[in-house]
């Protein structure tokens, strides 16, 4: 199984969630393909997944952005391989901003990211990875929203893919998901 873990104010509907879970059912393995909706709440986002973790037991675990930060971590706990798309590396800073009323960008459903959930960040930051050979980084040079360069130092000797340009949510994802899956599937 393949656990996808978005990021903050995404969803399973997510353009890149919806493209890995298409390519997956083309390939005869929806069932192997798991993207919940993570709650705010860091801790409870974590508890989620890590039953998920327990119940399915994932063989690679794909997280974007905050889903990135907490993949990172899962791995960690879980020791599986890890994907990690233009992950957060320093989330209480980067979610700071956020503290209030937002919208989900696929629905404007909102959702409210409280105070606490700030304080709740720090308990799964990884300062350092154990086996770098269990991580694969992409990381777009264009990324508007997180710097690449921190991504590219927090995992050091780790697969990666730095994208020049692209964005954020990386356009051309379509472009990597073959060498994702590859990465995912291999012993």
């Amino acid at each position: 199984m393949i656990l996808y873990l978005h990021g903050f104010r995404s969803s399973p509907a997510s353009i890149k969630a919806t493209m890995m879970a298409r390519h997956m059912e083309l390939a005869g393995r929806a069932g192997d393909f798991f993207c919940p909706q993570l709650p705010a709440s860091p801790s409870a986002a974590i508890a989620l997944a890590s039953q998920l973790c327990e119940e399915r037991h994932p063989r690679a675990i794909i997280g974007s952005s905050l889903g990135g930060y907490y993949a990172t971590w899962l791995a960690e706990q879980v020791g599986c391989r890890a994907v990690l798309l233009n992950p957060a590396i320093k989330a209480p800073r980067a979610l700071s901003s956020y503290v209030g009323i937002s919208t989900l960008y696929n629905s404007n459903e909102p959702f409210e990211f409280k105070e606490e959930y700030i304080h709740e960040l720090p308990l799964y930051a990884v300062e350092r990875i154990t086996r770098p050979e269990r991580y694969f980084l992409i990381a777009a040079t264009g990324d508007e929203v997180l710097d690449w360069r921190e991504m590219v130092a927090h995992y050091p000797g780790s697969r990666q893919r730095i994208i020049e340009g692209s964005d954020h949510g990386i356009t051309d994802f379509d472009e990597y998901i073959n060498e994702i899956m590859a990465f995912c599937d291999a012993s």
